[in-house]
Protein backbone atom coordinates (compact mmCIF):
# COMPACT_ATOMS: atom_id res chain seq x y z
CA UNK A 1 0.00 0.00 0.00
CA UNK A 2 1.39 3.39 -1.06
CA UNK A 3 1.44 6.25 1.51
CA UNK A 4 0.56 9.65 0.03
CA UNK A 5 2.17 13.02 0.84
CA UNK A 6 -0.67 14.06 3.12
CA UNK A 7 -0.39 10.84 5.15
CA UNK A 8 3.40 11.26 5.44
CA UNK A 9 2.91 14.85 6.64
CA UNK A 10 0.33 13.69 9.19
CA UNK A 11 2.69 10.99 10.40
CA UNK A 12 5.58 13.48 10.68
CA UNK A 13 3.39 15.88 12.63
CA UNK A 14 2.27 13.10 14.97
CA UNK A 15 5.92 12.11 15.50
CA UNK A 16 6.85 15.71 16.36
CA UNK A 17 4.07 16.04 18.91
CA UNK A 18 4.90 12.63 20.37
CA UNK A 19 8.51 13.80 20.79
CA UNK A 20 7.22 17.05 22.29
CA UNK A 21 5.24 15.12 24.92
CA UNK A 22 8.38 13.18 25.82
CA UNK A 23 10.34 16.42 26.17
CA UNK A 24 7.59 17.94 28.30
CA UNK A 25 7.54 15.01 30.70
CA UNK A 26 11.31 15.16 31.06
CA UNK A 27 11.67 18.88 31.81
CA UNK A 28 8.45 19.73 33.63
CA UNK A 29 9.60 18.15 36.91
CA UNK A 30 12.84 20.16 37.14
CA UNK A 31 13.04 22.24 40.31
CA UNK A 32 16.55 23.62 39.96
CA UNK A 33 16.78 26.44 37.42
CA UNK A 34 20.39 25.76 36.39
CA UNK A 35 19.66 22.03 35.91
CA UNK A 36 16.58 22.91 33.86
CA UNK A 37 18.66 25.17 31.62
CA UNK A 38 21.28 22.46 31.25
CA UNK A 39 18.80 19.74 30.29
CA UNK A 40 16.54 21.86 28.11
CA UNK A 41 18.85 22.18 25.11
CA UNK A 42 19.50 18.46 24.82
CA UNK A 43 15.81 17.60 25.02
CA UNK A 44 14.67 20.24 22.52
CA UNK A 45 17.25 19.07 19.96
CA UNK A 46 14.84 16.18 19.35
CA UNK A 47 12.05 18.40 18.07
CA UNK A 48 13.51 21.81 17.00
CA UNK A 49 16.36 22.91 14.70
CA UNK A 50 18.89 25.36 16.19
CA UNK A 51 22.58 26.07 16.68
CA UNK A 52 22.04 28.23 19.76
CA UNK A 53 19.20 28.16 22.27
CA UNK A 54 18.45 30.92 24.76
CA UNK A 55 15.75 32.08 27.14
CA UNK A 56 15.38 35.80 27.80
CA UNK A 57 13.65 36.65 31.10
CA UNK A 58 12.00 39.95 31.92
CA UNK A 59 13.17 41.67 35.12
CA UNK A 60 10.47 44.06 36.30
CA UNK A 61 12.62 45.84 38.89
CA UNK A 62 15.03 47.15 36.23
CA UNK A 63 12.76 46.98 33.15
CA UNK A 64 15.36 44.86 31.32
CA UNK A 65 15.57 41.58 29.43
CA UNK A 66 18.25 39.17 30.66
CA UNK A 67 19.50 36.55 28.18
CA UNK A 68 20.61 33.10 29.41
CA UNK A 69 22.49 31.04 26.80
CA UNK A 70 21.55 27.35 27.11
CA UNK A 71 23.18 25.78 24.05
CA UNK A 72 26.10 25.80 24.20
CA UNK A 73 25.55 26.09 27.95
CA UNK A 74 27.49 29.05 29.36
CA UNK A 75 26.21 30.27 32.77
CA UNK A 76 28.36 33.41 32.54
CA UNK A 77 27.27 34.32 28.98
CA UNK A 78 24.48 36.72 29.95
CA UNK A 79 23.30 39.79 28.09
CA UNK A 80 21.11 42.43 29.74
CA UNK A 81 19.32 44.98 27.54
CA UNK A 82 16.54 47.50 28.16
CA UNK A 83 13.15 46.24 26.99
CA UNK A 84 13.00 48.72 24.13
CA UNK A 85 16.49 47.76 22.83
CA UNK A 86 15.89 44.00 22.61
CA UNK A 87 13.67 42.11 20.14
CA UNK A 88 12.86 39.82 23.06
CA UNK A 89 11.38 42.88 24.76
CA UNK A 90 9.17 43.51 21.74
CA UNK A 91 7.89 39.92 21.79
CA UNK A 92 7.35 40.14 25.55
CA UNK A 93 5.30 43.32 25.10
CA UNK A 94 3.25 42.30 22.02
CA UNK A 95 3.03 38.55 22.79
CA UNK A 96 3.56 37.95 19.07
CA UNK A 97 6.35 35.71 17.65
CA UNK A 98 9.17 37.31 15.67
CA UNK A 99 11.27 35.71 12.91
CA UNK A 100 14.36 37.20 11.19
CA UNK A 101 15.83 35.58 8.10
CA UNK A 102 19.31 37.16 8.10
CA UNK A 103 21.65 39.24 10.22
CA UNK A 104 20.63 42.32 8.20
CA UNK A 105 17.20 42.16 9.84
CA UNK A 106 18.84 42.83 13.23
CA UNK A 107 20.10 46.32 12.33
CA UNK A 108 17.27 47.93 14.26
CA UNK A 109 18.75 46.33 17.41
CA UNK A 110 22.44 47.32 17.09
CA UNK A 111 23.54 46.13 20.55
CA UNK A 112 22.23 42.63 19.93
CA UNK A 113 23.66 42.58 16.40
CA UNK A 114 27.09 43.54 17.72
CA UNK A 115 26.92 40.67 20.21
CA UNK A 116 25.83 37.90 17.77
CA UNK A 117 27.77 38.81 14.61
CA UNK A 118 31.05 37.11 15.67
CA UNK A 119 29.18 33.77 15.85
CA UNK A 120 27.97 33.87 12.22
CA UNK A 121 24.32 33.95 13.19
CA UNK A 122 21.80 34.51 10.41
CA UNK A 123 18.22 33.56 11.30
CA UNK A 124 16.46 33.81 14.65
CA UNK A 125 13.03 33.04 16.09
CA UNK A 126 11.59 34.58 19.28
CA UNK A 127 8.61 32.91 20.98
CA UNK A 128 6.71 34.13 24.02
CA UNK A 129 7.17 32.33 27.35
CA UNK A 130 3.81 32.98 28.98
CA UNK A 131 1.64 31.02 31.39
CA UNK A 132 -1.76 31.65 32.94
CA UNK A 133 0.01 33.45 35.77
CA UNK A 134 1.97 35.94 33.71
CA UNK A 135 4.61 36.79 31.11
CA UNK A 136 8.06 35.37 31.86
CA UNK A 137 10.00 36.40 28.73
CA UNK A 138 10.90 34.68 25.46
CA UNK A 139 12.57 31.56 24.09
CA UNK A 140 15.05 32.27 21.28
CA UNK A 141 16.05 29.76 18.57
CA UNK A 142 19.15 30.81 16.62
CA UNK A 143 20.66 29.32 13.46
CA UNK A 144 23.76 29.94 11.36
CA UNK A 145 21.67 29.27 8.24
CA UNK A 146 19.58 32.01 6.71
CA UNK A 147 15.79 31.59 6.54
CA UNK A 148 15.91 28.57 8.89
CA UNK A 149 12.54 29.37 10.46
CA UNK A 150 9.23 29.81 8.69
CA UNK A 151 5.88 31.18 9.78
CA UNK A 152 4.44 27.73 9.03
CA UNK A 153 6.53 26.35 11.91
CA UNK A 154 5.38 28.94 14.43
CA UNK A 155 2.33 27.01 15.66
CA UNK A 156 4.36 23.96 16.63
CA UNK A 157 7.26 26.03 17.95
CA UNK A 158 4.91 27.97 20.22
CA UNK A 159 3.65 24.65 21.63
CA UNK A 160 7.28 23.88 22.47
CA UNK A 161 7.68 27.31 24.09
CA UNK A 162 4.49 26.81 26.11
CA UNK A 163 5.89 23.62 27.64
CA UNK A 164 9.18 25.38 28.39
CA UNK A 165 7.26 28.26 30.02
CA UNK A 166 5.46 25.90 32.42
CA UNK A 167 8.72 24.16 33.34
CA UNK A 168 10.44 27.53 33.77
CA UNK A 169 7.64 28.91 35.96
CA UNK A 170 7.79 25.85 38.21
CA UNK A 171 11.56 26.13 38.57
CA UNK A 172 11.37 29.88 39.32
CA UNK A 173 8.63 29.30 41.91
CA UNK A 174 10.67 26.59 43.60
CA UNK A 175 13.73 28.87 43.53
CA UNK A 176 11.69 31.61 45.26
CA UNK A 177 10.45 29.13 47.87
CA UNK A 178 14.01 27.99 48.54
CA UNK A 179 15.13 31.62 48.86
CA UNK A 180 12.34 32.30 51.38
CA UNK A 181 13.25 29.14 53.31
CA UNK A 182 16.88 30.24 53.33
CA UNK A 183 15.94 33.71 54.59
CA UNK A 184 13.73 32.17 57.28
CA UNK A 185 16.56 29.87 58.37
CA UNK A 186 18.96 32.82 58.60
CA UNK A 187 16.36 34.85 60.48
CA UNK A 188 15.78 31.99 62.93
CA UNK A 189 19.52 31.61 63.43
CA UNK A 190 19.76 35.34 64.15
CA UNK A 191 16.85 35.18 66.61
CA UNK A 192 18.29 32.11 68.34
CA UNK A 193 21.56 33.99 68.81
CA UNK A 194 19.59 36.95 70.17
CA UNK A 195 17.79 34.66 72.59
CA UNK A 196 21.14 33.37 73.88
CA UNK A 197 22.35 36.93 74.40
CA UNK A 198 20.88 38.55 77.50
CA UNK A 199 19.58 42.06 77.05
CA UNK A 200 21.75 44.58 78.80
CA UNK A 201 19.24 45.88 81.36
CA UNK A 202 16.46 43.32 81.55
CA UNK A 203 13.02 44.94 81.66
CA UNK A 204 12.57 48.68 81.86
CA UNK A 205 12.64 49.39 85.57
CA UNK A 206 11.50 52.57 87.27
CA UNK A 207 8.53 54.80 88.05
CA UNK A 208 10.04 58.29 88.03
CA UNK A 209 8.20 61.09 86.25
CA UNK A 210 11.02 61.35 83.69
CA UNK A 211 10.74 57.66 82.80
CA UNK A 212 6.94 57.76 82.70
CA UNK A 213 7.13 60.56 80.12
CA UNK A 214 9.32 58.39 77.91
CA UNK A 215 7.02 55.37 78.22
CA UNK A 216 4.04 57.54 77.33
CA UNK A 217 5.84 58.57 74.14
CA UNK A 218 6.55 54.92 73.39
CA UNK A 219 2.87 54.03 73.75
CA UNK A 220 1.93 56.93 71.44
CA UNK A 221 4.30 56.14 68.58
CA UNK A 222 4.39 52.34 68.77
CA UNK A 223 1.08 51.84 66.96
CA UNK A 224 2.34 53.75 63.92
CA UNK A 225 5.01 52.86 61.36
CA UNK A 226 6.85 56.16 61.83
CA UNK A 227 10.61 56.29 62.24
CA UNK A 228 11.72 56.84 65.84
CA UNK A 229 14.98 58.51 66.88
CA UNK A 230 16.03 57.67 70.45
CA UNK A 231 18.58 60.10 71.89
CA UNK A 232 20.41 59.85 75.17
CA UNK A 233 23.76 59.45 76.83
CA UNK A 234 25.64 56.17 76.63
CA UNK A 235 24.20 53.59 78.98
CA UNK A 236 20.68 55.03 79.35
CA UNK A 237 18.92 51.99 77.87
CA UNK A 238 18.20 53.04 74.29
CA UNK A 239 17.94 49.45 73.03
CA UNK A 240 15.34 48.60 75.68
CA UNK A 241 13.19 51.50 74.58
CA UNK A 242 13.56 50.41 70.94
CA UNK A 243 12.40 46.91 71.89
CA UNK A 244 9.47 48.42 73.77
CA UNK A 245 8.42 50.29 70.61
CA UNK A 246 8.56 47.05 68.61
CA UNK A 247 6.77 44.92 71.19
CA UNK A 248 3.85 47.36 71.37
CA UNK A 249 3.55 47.73 67.59
CA UNK A 250 1.53 45.77 64.99
CA UNK A 251 4.88 44.22 63.97
CA UNK A 252 5.44 42.57 67.35
CA UNK A 253 5.07 39.05 65.91
CA UNK A 254 7.82 39.69 63.35
CA UNK A 255 11.56 40.12 63.75
CA UNK A 256 13.36 42.76 65.79
CA UNK A 257 16.77 43.05 64.11
CA UNK A 258 19.52 45.20 65.59
CA UNK A 259 22.85 46.55 64.40
CA UNK A 260 25.36 48.72 66.25
CA UNK A 261 26.75 50.96 63.53
CA UNK A 262 29.74 51.96 65.68
CA UNK A 263 30.80 48.34 66.24
CA UNK A 264 31.17 47.43 62.54
CA UNK A 265 34.23 48.49 60.51
CA UNK A 266 33.30 51.08 57.88
CA UNK A 267 34.28 48.76 55.03
CA UNK A 268 31.85 46.05 56.20
CA UNK A 269 28.95 48.22 57.33
CA UNK A 270 27.33 48.45 53.89
CA UNK A 271 27.38 44.67 53.58
CA UNK A 272 25.86 44.29 57.06
CA UNK A 273 23.05 46.69 56.20
CA UNK A 274 22.25 45.64 52.64
CA UNK A 275 23.95 42.26 52.10
CA UNK A 276 26.19 41.20 49.22
CA UNK A 277 26.44 38.70 46.39
CA UNK A 278 29.16 36.10 46.01
CA UNK A 279 32.29 37.73 44.60
CA UNK A 280 31.09 41.28 45.29
CA UNK A 281 34.44 42.02 46.95
CA UNK A 282 37.55 40.19 48.09
CA UNK A 283 36.51 37.64 50.69
CA UNK A 284 32.83 37.51 49.65
CA UNK A 285 32.79 33.72 49.24
CA UNK A 286 29.00 33.45 49.38
CA UNK A 287 25.80 35.43 49.31
CA UNK A 288 24.93 37.37 52.48
CA UNK A 289 21.49 38.64 53.50
CA UNK A 290 21.66 42.09 55.08
CA UNK A 291 19.83 43.40 58.14
CA UNK A 292 17.23 45.26 56.08
CA UNK A 293 16.18 42.00 54.43
CA UNK A 294 16.12 40.16 57.75
CA UNK A 295 13.88 42.88 59.18
CA UNK A 296 11.30 42.66 56.35
CA UNK A 297 7.81 43.19 57.87
CA UNK A 298 9.48 43.80 61.24
CA UNK A 299 11.61 46.42 62.98
CA UNK A 300 15.26 47.34 62.39
CA UNK A 301 17.10 49.00 65.27
CA UNK A 302 20.20 50.95 64.21
CA UNK A 303 22.17 51.85 67.32
CA UNK A 304 24.72 54.69 67.13
CA UNK A 305 23.31 55.82 63.80
CA UNK A 306 25.44 58.98 64.08
CA UNK A 307 28.49 56.82 63.32
CA UNK A 308 27.32 55.89 59.82
CA UNK A 309 30.00 57.26 57.44
CA UNK A 310 29.03 60.00 54.96
CA UNK A 311 29.42 57.73 51.93
CA UNK A 312 26.71 55.37 53.24
CA UNK A 313 24.24 58.03 54.32
CA UNK A 314 22.66 58.53 50.83
CA UNK A 315 21.99 54.79 50.55
CA UNK A 316 20.36 54.74 54.00
CA UNK A 317 18.25 57.75 53.05
CA UNK A 318 17.09 55.99 49.88
CA UNK A 319 15.97 52.84 51.66
CA UNK A 320 14.10 54.92 54.25
CA UNK A 321 12.31 56.92 51.55
CA UNK A 322 11.77 54.26 48.88
CA UNK A 323 11.94 51.04 50.95
CA UNK A 324 14.24 49.53 48.31
CA UNK A 325 17.96 48.85 47.81
CA UNK A 326 20.45 46.61 46.01
CA UNK A 327 22.86 44.17 47.57
CA UNK A 328 26.53 44.83 46.96
CA UNK A 329 27.48 43.33 43.61
CA UNK A 330 23.87 42.92 42.41
CA UNK A 331 21.71 44.86 39.96
CA UNK A 332 18.42 43.46 41.26
CA UNK A 333 16.40 45.90 43.39
CA UNK A 334 14.97 44.44 46.60
CA UNK A 335 11.75 45.84 48.06
CA UNK A 336 11.29 45.72 51.84
CA UNK A 337 8.76 46.81 54.43
CA UNK A 338 10.82 47.84 57.45
CA UNK A 339 10.06 50.08 60.43
CA UNK A 340 13.24 51.85 61.54
CA UNK A 341 14.11 52.77 65.10
CA UNK A 342 17.45 54.59 65.38
CA UNK A 343 19.45 55.64 68.41
CA UNK A 344 22.45 57.85 69.10
CA UNK A 345 24.29 59.55 71.94
CA UNK A 346 25.55 62.19 69.48
CA UNK A 347 24.04 65.60 68.81
CA UNK A 348 22.93 65.02 65.21
CA UNK A 349 21.71 68.60 64.78
CA UNK A 350 25.19 69.86 65.63
CA UNK A 351 26.72 67.30 63.26
CA UNK A 352 24.44 68.60 60.49
CA UNK A 353 25.62 72.16 61.22
CA UNK A 354 29.24 70.97 61.05
CA UNK A 355 28.65 69.17 57.74
CA UNK A 356 29.28 65.71 59.25
CA UNK A 357 25.74 64.40 58.78
CA UNK A 358 23.27 64.84 55.91
CA UNK A 359 20.50 67.25 56.73
CA UNK A 360 17.87 65.36 54.71
CA UNK A 361 18.77 62.09 56.47
CA UNK A 362 18.56 63.81 59.85
CA UNK A 363 15.04 65.04 59.07
CA UNK A 364 14.07 61.56 57.85
CA UNK A 365 15.32 59.99 61.09
CA UNK A 366 13.97 62.67 63.41
CA UNK A 367 10.29 62.06 62.65
CA UNK A 368 9.48 61.16 66.27
CA UNK A 369 12.33 61.96 68.70
CA UNK A 370 12.43 60.29 72.12
CA UNK A 371 14.96 61.74 74.56
CA UNK A 372 16.04 59.44 77.40
CA UNK A 373 16.94 61.12 80.68
CA UNK A 374 20.32 60.30 82.25
CA UNK A 375 20.21 58.36 85.50
CA UNK A 376 21.15 61.45 87.53
CA UNK A 377 17.83 62.97 86.47
CA UNK A 378 15.81 59.97 87.65
CA UNK A 379 17.43 59.30 91.03
CA UNK A 380 14.04 58.12 92.37
CA UNK A 381 14.50 54.99 90.26
CA UNK A 382 17.94 54.09 91.61
CA UNK A 383 16.74 52.05 94.67
CA UNK A 384 14.44 49.99 92.46
CA UNK A 385 17.21 49.44 89.91
CA UNK A 386 19.69 48.44 92.65
CA UNK A 387 17.28 45.82 94.00
CA UNK A 388 16.50 44.57 90.48
CA UNK A 389 20.14 44.10 89.48
CA UNK A 390 21.07 42.63 92.88
CA UNK A 391 18.49 39.85 92.52
CA UNK A 392 19.32 39.33 88.86
CA UNK A 393 23.04 38.80 89.47
CA UNK A 394 22.46 36.85 92.68
CA UNK A 395 20.37 34.30 90.78
CA UNK A 396 22.94 34.06 88.02
CA UNK A 397 25.89 33.67 90.39
CA UNK A 398 24.13 31.36 92.84
CA UNK A 399 24.24 33.90 95.70
CA UNK A 400 21.61 35.02 98.21
CA UNK A 401 21.29 38.78 98.69
CA UNK A 402 18.62 39.61 101.24
CA UNK A 403 19.51 43.10 102.47
CA UNK A 404 21.03 46.31 101.16
CA UNK A 405 22.45 48.55 103.94
CA UNK A 406 20.96 52.05 104.14
CA UNK A 407 24.41 53.65 103.92
CA UNK A 408 25.09 51.72 100.72
CA UNK A 409 21.78 52.70 99.16
CA UNK A 410 22.21 56.36 100.16
CA UNK A 411 25.66 56.44 98.55
CA UNK A 412 24.33 54.86 95.38
CA UNK A 413 21.50 57.39 95.17
CA UNK A 414 23.85 60.37 95.74
CA UNK A 415 26.33 59.27 93.08
CA UNK A 416 25.95 61.07 89.71
CA UNK A 417 26.45 57.96 87.52
CA UNK A 418 28.22 59.40 84.47
CA UNK A 419 28.00 55.93 82.90
CA UNK A 420 24.25 55.82 83.63
CA UNK A 421 22.39 52.49 84.01
CA UNK A 422 25.21 50.48 82.45
CA UNK A 423 27.64 51.80 85.07
CA UNK A 424 25.15 50.99 87.85
CA UNK A 425 24.70 47.49 86.46
CA UNK A 426 28.46 46.90 86.44
CA UNK A 427 28.85 48.22 90.00
CA UNK A 428 26.10 45.93 91.31
CA UNK A 429 27.49 42.89 89.49
CA UNK A 430 30.88 43.54 91.06
CA UNK A 431 29.23 44.04 94.47
CA UNK A 432 27.36 40.72 94.28
CA UNK A 433 30.63 38.96 93.40
CA UNK A 434 32.39 40.59 96.38
CA UNK A 435 29.58 40.06 98.90
CA UNK A 436 30.44 37.28 101.36
CA UNK A 437 27.07 37.06 103.05
CA UNK A 438 23.44 37.94 102.43
CA UNK A 439 24.07 41.69 102.66
CA UNK A 440 25.13 43.56 99.53
CA UNK A 441 28.70 44.85 99.88
CA UNK A 442 29.48 47.73 97.52
CA UNK A 443 33.03 49.16 97.36
CA UNK A 444 31.97 52.71 98.21
CA UNK A 445 35.43 54.27 98.07
CA UNK A 446 35.22 54.76 94.31
CA UNK A 447 31.73 56.20 94.52
CA UNK A 448 32.57 58.48 97.46
CA UNK A 449 35.62 59.84 95.65
CA UNK A 450 33.49 60.49 92.60
CA UNK A 451 30.71 62.10 94.64
CA UNK A 452 33.09 64.38 96.57
CA UNK A 453 34.84 65.61 93.44
CA UNK A 454 31.44 66.11 91.83
CA UNK A 455 30.21 68.18 94.80
CA UNK A 456 33.36 70.33 94.73
CA UNK A 457 32.89 70.93 91.02
CA UNK A 458 29.25 71.82 91.57
CA UNK A 459 30.17 74.34 94.29
CA UNK A 460 32.80 75.91 92.07
CA UNK A 461 30.38 76.08 89.18
CA UNK A 462 27.71 77.66 91.39
CA UNK A 463 30.11 80.40 92.56
CA UNK A 464 31.32 81.10 89.02
CA UNK A 465 29.83 84.11 87.21
CA UNK A 466 29.25 81.86 84.22
CA UNK A 467 26.87 79.74 86.27
CA UNK A 468 24.44 82.63 86.42
CA UNK A 469 24.03 82.66 82.66
CA UNK A 470 21.02 80.59 81.62
CA UNK A 471 22.63 79.68 78.29
CA UNK A 472 25.61 78.04 80.00
CA UNK A 473 23.74 75.05 81.47
CA UNK A 474 24.88 72.61 78.80
CA UNK A 475 28.46 73.88 79.01
CA UNK A 476 28.53 73.54 82.82
CA UNK A 477 27.27 69.97 82.57
CA UNK A 478 29.87 69.10 79.96
CA UNK A 479 32.58 70.72 82.09
CA UNK A 480 31.47 68.71 85.11
CA UNK A 481 31.73 65.51 83.11
CA UNK A 482 35.13 66.60 81.81
CA UNK A 483 36.44 67.20 85.32
CA UNK A 484 35.05 63.88 86.50
CA UNK A 485 36.87 62.01 83.73
CA UNK A 486 40.08 64.00 84.31
CA UNK A 487 39.95 63.09 88.01
CA UNK A 488 39.74 59.39 87.19
CA UNK A 489 42.55 59.68 84.65
CA UNK A 490 44.87 61.43 87.14
CA UNK A 491 44.11 58.86 89.85
CA UNK A 492 44.98 55.98 87.49
CA UNK A 493 48.06 57.62 85.99
CA UNK A 494 46.24 58.09 82.68
CA UNK A 495 45.80 54.34 82.21
CA UNK A 496 42.57 53.89 80.23
CA UNK A 497 42.08 50.12 80.05
CA UNK A 498 42.52 47.15 82.34
CA UNK A 499 40.88 46.27 85.66
CA UNK A 500 42.51 49.24 87.41
CA UNK A 501 42.21 51.70 84.53
CA UNK A 502 40.09 54.83 84.29
CA UNK A 503 37.42 53.14 82.15
CA UNK A 504 36.78 50.48 84.80
CA UNK A 505 36.77 53.12 87.54
CA UNK A 506 34.16 55.11 85.63
CA UNK A 507 32.10 52.01 84.85
CA UNK A 508 32.34 52.26 81.08
CA UNK A 509 34.09 50.62 78.15
CA UNK A 510 37.55 51.79 77.11
CA UNK A 511 36.20 52.72 73.65
CA UNK A 512 33.40 54.76 75.24
CA UNK A 513 35.88 56.60 77.46
CA UNK A 514 38.10 57.34 74.48
CA UNK A 515 35.16 58.79 72.55
CA UNK A 516 34.18 60.97 75.52
CA UNK A 517 37.76 62.21 75.87
CA UNK A 518 37.84 63.10 72.18
CA UNK A 519 34.48 64.86 72.41
CA UNK A 520 35.47 66.85 75.50
CA UNK A 521 38.93 67.71 74.20
CA UNK A 522 40.79 65.74 76.89
CA UNK A 523 44.39 64.79 76.23
CA UNK A 524 47.38 64.28 78.50
CA UNK A 525 49.26 67.29 77.17
CA UNK A 526 46.46 69.71 78.07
Amino acid sequence: MTIGPSERAATATADRYQALLAVSGAIIAHRDLSLLFHDLAGRLKQVVRFDFLSVVLHEAATSTMRLHLLEPYEPAAELVLPVEQDPAGLVWQTQEPLITSSAVDLKRWPRLLERVQPYGIESMCWLRLTTARGRLGTMVLTSKQSSNYDTADVGFLQHVANQVAVALENALAFQEIEALKDQLAKENAYLEEEARTEHNFGDIVGESAALRRVLKQVETVAATSSTVLIQGETGTGKELVARAVHERSPRMSRSFIKLNCAAIPTGLLESELFGHEKGAFTGAIGQKVGRFELAHKGTLFLDEVGDIPPELQPKLLRVLQEQEFERLGAAKTIKVDVRLVAATHRDLAAMVAEGCFRQDLYYRLNVFPVILPPLRERSDDIPRLVRHFSQQFARRLGRLIETIPSAVMDALVRYTWPGNIRELQNVIERAVILSQGSSLEVPLSDLQAGSQSSEIRSQRAASSPDSQRPDQTGGTLAEAEREHILGALRETGWVLGGPNGAAARLGMKRSTLYKKMKKLGISRDK
